[in-house]
């Protein structure tokens, strides 16, 4: 055997890390659909349960240490994300943290409730019409926690499914067309369509250009924070949260 001498070169892209819930079809394409291509993102699954229920999603918290010690040993990410709205409002996003630091290196975690409170704070918005595929206890809950945060969620509608392979194959156009009946009933600023699970990219455009008003959706708000916490450069995609043209000051908050 002939040994070669080699080089090693130092990373130069900022390093994401992604946890996504074992049942979850969605996100992980979205996210790669709405980064750009100069930053390095990978991806651990976290085991969850084929309902999504307040007990499987608190029962999710003892695994997210383990989820997340399945990343490279050797990688300290600059974000790490973690996929689950209904999960981090179970659960609690300090809580969410703190369990992935628990098995990975990480500047910051975020989720799609942080997330979603931040894009509120950069887009002015209070008062979001929420359209969720959840039954009622887990969509309660996150109306809660948004509530604590100033969001108020006057308007709200859901599929009231909670198989989560069933909530994968939602078509967009019934995400569009309940979007539309929800956001005639009242006087909000924005929508906000929750679950990574949810085919929501598709519409998003379209519907912000028909209501006149942002149209958030739970992977859209995760890839958006997640890059600005890293200072990694603006999403791929044509939305009002991506033409926001944030400072790159603002990767601190």
């Amino acid at each position: 055997m002939q040994v070669f001498s080699f080089e090693t070169e130092p990373r130069t892209h900022p390093v994401l890390g992604l946890v996504v819930l074992q049942a979850d079809e969605r996100i992980e394409a979205d996210l790669r659909r709405l980064m750009p291509a100069s930053v390095d993102l990978m991806v651990s699954r976290v085991p969850s349960g084929l309902d999504v229920t307040p007990q499987t999603l608190a029962q999710m918290e003892a695994e997210l240490p383990r989820a997340a010690g399945l990343f490279p040993e050797a990688v300290g990410f600059d974000v790490i994300g973690y996929g689950c709205t209904s999960g981090a409002a179970q659960i609690g996003p300090a809580r969410v943290a703190e369990r992935l630091r628990e098995g990975a290196q990480a500047a910051r975690v975020t989720d799609p409730v942080s997330a979603l409170v931040a894009a509120c704070a950069a887009l002015g918005l209070r008062r979001l019409a929420l359209l969720s595929p959840y039954v009622a206890a887990v969509s309660d809950r996150l109306r809660s926690v948004l509530a604590d945060k100033g969001i108020e969620t006057p308007l709200f509608g859901s599929f009231a499914e909670a198989e989560e392979s069933r909530v994968a194959r939602i078509t967009p156009d019934s995400i569009a067309r309940a979007a539309r009946a929800l956001v005639a009933k009242g006087e909000i600023d924005g929508l906000f369509l929750s679950c990574t699970n949810l085919d929501t990219l598709p519409v998003i455009g379209a519907l912000e250009r028909e209501i006149g008003m942002p149209v958030l959706s739970s992977n859209l708000v995760l890839a958006w924070h997640v890059l600005r916490l890293a200072g990694a450069g603006a999403l791929a995609y044509d939305s009002a949260l991506a033409r926001a043209g944030l400072p790159q000051e603002a990767a601190q908050t």
